[in-house]
């Protein structure tokens, strides 16, 4: 089994980590800014979507889920909503993330979409971000599921 490792250095790259960082799990707790060297992180549970289609048709129907590290440079500020940032132990879910340019420059707001109306925005001079399985993975019965309202 090969351990996923990304880099975007741009919107494209940045969605494609986007849809591998889809339905991932965490606590507020794993979140981690060092503002001095501009360096945000993340540690995730993050649900293999690149198997899921081969876990469905397997003998076991069994998906997966992978311990892994979202890492994201030359951020000056971080905001949240939705959540209590000092309850260590809530999990929330990332549904999606994107980038909102400030205007001509590569300068913006990189915004890590959670369920529940919650949000985390990082501004950030460009977009370099990093996404790498850490090693850790289990099996897991349930599939993520988004139901319209």
């Amino acid at each position: 089994m090969t351990d996923l490792k990304l880099l975007a250095l741009d919107t494209d790259d940045l969605s494609i980590i986007s849809a591998h960082m889809q339905d991932a799990v965490f606590k507020a707790g794993d979140l981690s800014f060092a503002p001095r060297p501009g360096l945000f992180s993340l540690t995730v549970n993050r649900f293999v979507w690149e198997k899921a289609d081969r876990a469905k048709k397997g003998p076991d129907k069994s998906y997966e889920r992978h311990r892994a590290v979202l890492g994201f440079k030359r951020v000056s500020a971080v905001r949240s909503i939705g959540f209590d940032r000092s309850g260590a132990d809530e999990v929330l879910s990332l549904l999606a993330i994107r980038f909102v340019a400030k205007g001509e420059g590569p300068d913006g707001v990189i915004e890590l979409v959670l369920s529940g109306s919650g949000m985390i925005a990082l501004e950030v001079e460009c977009i370099e971000a990093q996404l790498a399985d850490t090693g850790g993975a289990w099996g897991t019965a349930s599939l993520p599921d988004h139901k319209a309202d």
